[in-house]
This record gives structure tokens, sequence and C-alpha cells, in this order.
């Protein structure tokens, strides 16, 4: 009975430290094991707050990149950093609760936070992009490393395509918000899923523009969908959701375990740095 109370006394007291992932929930000393434990690989989840259709939190994409980010470091042990949310989502600015912030700041603020990540010994920096709008974002931020020197490296994953086995889909658009989506939240935070709202508004494609396809303009996700809701949620179900996330942590899971065997980004970094501050002596 006693070594029973005893066991029972330890898993309360795990879960109540939590995973062991989580930066914000470590003490001082706590951190600086994990660091060393993870081979100085931290995961840096970045989701937006926006609307997410009628029926799903605004911090939807924050959530569910958090909840596979801290599954997959629990798997292949990281440091996962606390919610990031400031990224690229101007064409919501026009729905209630959408925090888009300037340009300039998203860069100079995201910039700060790896700086500081690898000044707190953070020198593989894995951005898991839960966000669409960020797609185009992030990858510039990782290219604008090799404008100045850094002791660190930075990865970008995104979610990429579906593996095979996926349920089958029950809706034709599902861009944001829909059957997918929801799905996921249904895993992640099932608590905050309104399903009986999905059919209130419509995400159909307004298709408010006559433009070839090869010609952007800022303004054509507002164009195609005003409601800022892409697809029809009313399908949403555990089954898709399970798998999604599934296949969504096991791909974060690879991206942490090729990160931390990376030697040579750091050592082609620094070669090309060496490189770039003598253009001139570069063979040609």
């Amino acid at each position: 009975m006693a070594a029973a109370a005893v066991g029972l006394a330890a898993q309360t007291a795990q879960a109540e430290r939590g995973s062991g992932v989580k930066w914000e929930e470590l003490t001082g000393a706590d951190f600086a094991a994990a660091i060393q434990k993870s081979g100085g690989t931290c995961v840096l989840p970045f989701g937006i707050i926006e609307k997410h259709g009628p029926q799903l939190p605004l911090g939807t994409d924050l959530i569910n990149v958090r909840y596979v980010s801290v599954h997959a470091a629990e798997r292949e042990f990281a440091v996962v950093f606390p919610e990031y949310y400031f990224g690229q989502i101007f064409e919501a600015r026009h729905e209630p609760g959408t925090m888009a912030y300037p340009a300039h700041l998203q860069m100079e603020l995201l910039q700060a936070t790896t700086d500081e990540m690898a000044r707190n010994g953070c020198k593989k920096i894995v951005i898991v992009n839960g966000h669409g709008g960020n797609s185009s974002f992030l990858p510039y931020f990782a290219q604008s490393q090799l404008a100045e020197r850094h002791d660190y490296v930075v990865y970008v994953v995104d979610r990429g395509e579906w593996p095979a086995g996926r349920p089958a889909m029950h809706s034709k658009t599902d861009m944001h918000a829909g059957e997918s989506e929801t799905s996921h939240t249904m895993i992640s935070r099932p608590d905050l899923v309104h399903l009986d709202r999905a059919g209130s508004e419509s995400g159909a494609d307004q298709q408010r523009l006559d433009l070839p396809s090869d010609v952007y303009t800022g303004i054509w996700w507002y164009a195609r969908f005003p409601n800022h809701y892409a697809g029809d949620a009313t399908a949403a179900n555990t089954a898709l959701g399970e798998f999604d996330m599934k296949a969504w942590t096991d791909r974060v899971v690879d991206a942490i375990r090729a990160v931390k065997s990376d030697r040579k980004s750091l050592e082609l970094q620094n070669e090309f740095f060496e490189k770039a501050g003598h253009p001139l002596d570069t063979k040609q």
C-alpha cells in the first residue's frame, strides 16, 4: 500500500511539473539541464491570432502547432518555446480579434527572439509553422539570417503533404477553418470547438477577382473568402483529426531528429560568412 501511494505521488508530481519540454514551466536549473539534454535544440511553434470561421477559437493555429510541437518534443527531446503569434495576418484585419503586427516589427521581434533563444543556449532553432499566412514570411526570415553572422542556425518546418491512408475528405474546399482544421482542434482542444455553429456562415469561394493565375495581389484572399472561412467544417470528425495530428507530429519528430544530427549547416554558415567578408577573394 505504501509503495502504491509513493508511486501515485510521483505520478501526480510529474503531472504537476508538466512534460519537462515547455520552456516556461522549467526552473532555471532545469532549463540549463534541458538545453544540455537537447543538444541545444529548441522548437519555436509559430501560430497566429485570427478568426477561424464561426466555430473555432481565434488561436486555433497557435493551439494546434503548440500541441504538435510539445508532443513531438516529448518523443525526440527538445525545449519548446512558449506560444508565439507575431506573424503575417494582414488579410484578416477586418475581423474581430485579429492581431496584425507591422511587417518590420514581425521581422525585428522574431530576430530578437531567436537571438535571445540562442543566447540561452539554443544553437539549433526549429520554427514549426502552424499558419498558412507565414509560408512566405518564415522562409524569408530564414534566408535573412545570411545578412549577418550568427552562432546558431534557424530551420523552418512546414506541415507538408499528408501521407497515404488519410481518411477521405467530404468537402472540396478546405483552406482555412474547414473540415481538416476543425478536426485537428477536436483533438487538441475539443472544448473550444463549436461544431453546431459551423454552418452559420459561408466558407465558399466568392471568386471576386478575374486575374491570370500567375498574377499576385495581396487582396486575393479577401476577394475569395471575405468571411475568413474557406471550406465546410460541418464534416469535421475525430478520425481525420487523429490521423492528421499524428502525421504532423511524426513529421516534426523527424525534423527535430534530423536537426539534432546536422553538423554541416553551422559549418557551412561560418564558411559563407568568412567568404562574404572578402568577396573578391572568392575563387571564380
